[in-house]
């Protein structure tokens, strides 16, 4: 029986074009261990914007001060403790047209109308009996009376003392109280809180008359002279703000070094060499970790003096055990390894070992914990300024900043809020991308 051949036509044996091979394949790029992180650190934007702040912060420690009108050290003595927003009263008339800003303490300053400041205006009379200042500005007279709102907070402090137990007070026992309320005084009590809102906000803290007119229009703008206000000393806020930046920003990066180069090769040898060795080396960090940074501080104050130096001689004796003792449990894990085994196999010596295949293996580790530690060291340098064991004036710092504005908290609010936001700000940056770095490289986390 002879068998059928089944005919097929020519055009079925075209062969295939190179993108029809490969229509169905499935490829994924190959990617390297710091390019994959840096792919899903990118995903969190809480992390990357943490990370904009941080390069900002440090760009603007570097390059500011070259440019800026003002140095750190720098003093105008007449032009102190003026805020970052003026409160102002318009002056026009024919041969002038300014502003006047009344500082806490009752004197008088020129202002333009753009916030600049001018001068502080010398008084011709001044009456700390009668509450009165009396000054000479273009020939005519300004008076600044703050005698109501003075002899009212006595009124309040004395009604504070008398009817502290009882929290209420009869209107008509403060004068102040009498002229708020008016007629309905006779039968009106109120609470020492509201007695203390009333002095606050409805009592005025001075009038001011020019050429016999009461100003009573007033408006805010912001101190163009200096843009985060002065200090008690009339240097420039903004600029010791960003010499305080300078100075935690370099301690935290001399404590990263510290840390990536002894407390890496140190964990790493430790952890290496195993048995007494490193039993030895540990119980020395334990010694080491055992003793307060304070009490580092103090001891290398007694011997070289207080400042800068103090700190990071501290700092480099201490930041670095936590790293090793994370390094030294890295590289229990990895020393036993397949790569580990075959690198010694094959005659690399212990610091190629170290080089080329542990410390490249833990670097994901290794950066989470530097970044954690960098706003450790700047709170541990801000901590320490504030209590005095750390930069010496006129040198600027947060925490001598936060310190100096202590004494005037309740006046000046804003000469410690301003340093105070800076350090919360840098510390939340450091750990808000120190949480991103350790969610990017986290090896369970990937996939």
């Amino acid at each position: 029986m002879v068998e059928k051949k089944e005919h097929i036509a020519p055009e079925l044996w075209v062969p295939l074009q190179e993108q029809e091979k490969d229509s169905e394949k499935i490829e994924k790029p190959s990617l390297t261990f710091l390019q994959d992180g840096w792919r899903r650190l990118k995903k969190n934007k809480m992390a990357m914007v943490s990370m904009f702040v941080i390069i900002v912060l440090v760009l603007s420690a570097v390059l500011i001060p070259f440019f800026w009108g003002y140095s750190y050290e720098e003093q105008t003595l007449t032009l102190s403790n003026t805020p970052p927003i003026l409160k102002v009263y318009p002056i026009q008339d024919e041969s002038n047209d300014m502003c006047i800003y009344i500082t806490k303490s009752y004197d008088a300053m020129e202002v333009t109308h753009k916030g600049e400041l001018v001068q502080l205006i010398q008084p011709t009379y001044k009456d700390v009996i009668t509450r009165k200042s009396t000054y000479d500005l273009n020939g005519k007279e300004l008076v600044i009376d703050y005698s109501l709102y003075t002899q009212a907070l006595k009124e309040y402090n004395k009604l504070e003392k008398k009817y502290a137990d009882k929290g209420e007070v009869p209107a008509t026992a403060a004068k102040y109280l009498s002229h708020y309320f008016g007629d309905e005084a006779k039968n009106t009590t109120v609470s020492l809180v509201e007695a203390k809102n009333i002095l606050e906000e409805k009592i005025e803290k001075c009038s001011v008359t020019y050429d016999g007119n009461r100003l009573t229009e007033s408006k805010s703008v912001w101190n163009k002279t200096f843009i985060l206000g002065s200090d008690s000393l009339g240097r420039d806020l903004f600029i010791r703000v960003v010499y305080g930046a300078r100075m935690s920003l370099t301690v935290g990066i001399f404590a990263a070094l510290v840390n990536f180069i002894i407390g890496v090769f140190y964990g790493c040898f430790a952890g290496y060499k195993g048995g007494n060795v490193d039993t030895i080396m540990m119980r020395i960090v334990d010694v080491i970790d055992s003793v307060p940074v304070t009490l580092y501080v103090i001891l290398i104050m007694v011997v070289i003096g207080s400042g800068m130096q103090s700190i990071i001689l501290a700092l480099g004796l201490t930041y670095w055990v936590r790293m090793a003792r994370i390094v030294r449990g890295q590289v229990l894990s990895l020393k036993n390894s397949e790569f580990v085994l075959a690198a010694r196999t094959l005659g690399a010596s212990t610091g190629r070992i170290f080089v080329k295949h542990l410390i490249p293996n833990m670097m994901g580790t290794i950066m989470v914990a530097i970044a954690m530690q960098i706003p450790n060291a700047i709170f541990t340098e801000a901590f320490l300024s504030f209590i005095g064991l750390g930069i010496s004036a006129p040198m600027a710092s947060w925490g001598t900043l936060c310190n100096d504005a202590l004494a005037s908290i309740y006046v000046y609010p804003y000469q410690l809020l301003i340093p105070a936001v800076a350090i919360s700000v840098t510390i939340l940056a450091f750990n808000l991308f120190s949480d991103g770095l350790r969610d990017a490289f986290d090896p369970k986390q990937r996939k």
